[in-house]
């Protein structure tokens, strides 16, 4: 009998062609995302796993799969929607290639420094667009030369967006758990502890995953060290950062601007911040381009075929 693999929503063809030409039984999910009870009903005898961020991969779902579960494989840049502990039997992969979110992470430090009503106001056209939209003083914002980056997470991502720093003539400065020797000398950058980041950084870019000690790793506090003039962009996971407190540190003119493509409660979006002039809000949509979706469904794919085969899988998750 061919193995069982459940891929929990639609995703794009070329990973489903990877499944079925390896030779397993593929059940699709049409529903996106799928019910609770759905989900756990078509789990029961899946030897593989193909989940993406909206899905809870947790001890309930493996008791649901059974014994016969090998491998969980996420497509999506982190894996904080998949329990590690009770995914401890097989493999929980993060397959998102680099380059669309590295330079999604660029374009949001840039978009908020003129202060994100430059779409709407082409829209609208000079007579209706922002105020003074026509005068000098009209969608300006601080500029990147010479200007400090501060980068919470130097992972791979981060290290991306760094060197595209560099090339804007930034300095940048890092945070992170461990010192990157290797990256030091590459990028000329130096290790800060957070609160000294935030307070010398005039714009900061997020890019840490979602632990236990990440939640709400920006709130009030965070925000109230930064410059008032300074520029926040998230691009990693949502509740790394109190969107409450940025929604007030904004509208307080704490700091000047922000850039977010993950939000908390995804796909909503906290109120106050839809109100504002000064965030520019995107709908998590840094790997949203068709040749990037289709390699990350690839990647996740061939995590899943290389288990089932008995290989070790391509991209394992590092605990």
């Amino acid at each position: 009998m061919p193995a069982k693999v459940l891929v929990t929503r639609e995703i794009p063809e070329a990973g489903l062609r990877t499944l079925r030409e390896a030779g397993f039984d593929v059940t699709v999910l049409s529903e996106a995302p799928p019910a609770r009870e759905e989900l756990l009903e078509a789990a029961e005898g899946a030897e593989g796993v193909l989940s993406t961020v909206t899905e809870t991969i947790d001890g309930e779902f493996m008791e649901a799969a059974g014994d016969g579960l090998k491998v969980v494989a996420n497509m999506a840049v982190g894996y904080d929607n998949v329990d590690l502990g009770a995914a401890g039997r097989g493999a929980s992969s993060s397959p998102t290639p680099r380059r669309p979110r590295r330079d999604h992470g660029r374009r949001r430090v840039h978009a908020p420094a003129r202060r994100g009503a430059a779409p709407r106001g082409g829209r609208a056209g000079p007579a209706r667009g922002p105020v003074g939209v026509v005068g000098p003083e009209a969608l300006h914002g601080p500029g990147r030369v010479g200007k400090r980056l501060g980068v919470v997470g130097l992972g791979r991502i981060g290290k991306a967006v760094a060197r595209r720093a560099r090339g804007f003539g930034m300095e940048v400065v890092y945070y992170n758990r461990s010192r990157k020797p290797e990256a030091e000398r590459e990028l000329g950058a130096r290790r800060m502890e957070l609160g000294e980041l935030l307070e010398t950084s005039d714009f900061v870019s997020v890019h840490t995953p979602l632990t236990e000690e990440a939640h709400h790793l920006i709130g009030a506090e965070e925000l109230g060290r930064m410059k008032p003039r300074a520029v926040l962009v998230n691009t990693s996971r949502g509740p790394v950062v109190d969107e409450a407190a940025l929604a007030d540190a904004l509208e307080a003119g704490n700091i000047f601007a922000a850039g977010l493509d993950v939000y908390e409660e995804e796909p909503k979006v906290h109120p106050k911040l839809l109100e504002r002039e000064n965030v520019v809000l995107a709908p998590h949509i840094g790997s949203g381009s068709i040749e990037t979706r289709d390699k990350m469904a690839v990647l996740a794919a061939e995590n899943i075929r290389a288990v089932l085969m008995g290989e070790p899988p391509k991209s394992p998750v590092e605990e």
